[in-house]
């Protein structure tokens, strides 16, 4: 597997598909002497389900505008995608984090922000930041256990839409100085 910045050359690396994830459970995320902490709540097998965001239709020129792609490849096929947003202060954002289904849990979304933290400290970032919604308990997951820490909550974003009931948690990694 090739982990490298997506450049015009390879641009048809930015139409990955979105694939389905399982939905199992959720991070409870509470704050208390100013310090976020939180628990798993996992589901019983009647609430377990799948879900499949949208597919965005990314464009090099938009993305590298004011960002930067990441892209994991298998030969020709592209197998995860990361892509950032250039942001006002000291951490980028973190947009997009996919992995194809068959390559998940095989270290392709680390090597992505492996790559992605050399690309941002060389425009003097300190750091990425990204949301997981609470109920994406995979990801959440994902992102305490790569290092990032819970630093915000948003709980009303989803309130009169199909979502309502869920919240987004803001997560921050800081890179090693």
């Amino acid at each position: 597997m090739e982990v490298r910045q997506i450049g015009k050359d390879d641009e048809q690396g930015l139409l990955v598909k979105n694939e389905p994830f399982t939905i199992f459970g959720e991070l409870l995320v509470k704050r208390s002497n100013e310090k976020w902490d939180y628990e798993v709540k996992k589901y019983g097998q009647d609430e377990i389900s799948q879900q499949t965001f949208p597919d965005e239709d990314y464009n090099f020129e938009e993305v590298t505008k004011d960002g930067f792609a990441i892209g994991a490849f298998e030969s020709d096929q592209t197998v995860g995608l990361a892509i950032f947003k250039e942001q006002w202060h000291q951490y980028i954002y973190l947009e997009d984090l996919k992995v194809n289904g068959q390559y998940r849990r095989r270290g392709v979304a680390q090597a992505l922000l492996a790559a992605a933290e050399e690309v941002a400290k060389s425009k003097n970032y300190k750091g990425f930041w990204t949301i997981g919604q609470n109920n994406n308990l995979a990801a959440c997951l994902f992102y305490v256990k790569y290092g990032f820490e819970i630093g915000g909550l948003e709980t009303k974003v989803y309130d009169y839409t199909t979502q309502s009931g869920k919240y987004d948690i803001h997560f921050y990694y800081d890179f090693d100085e």
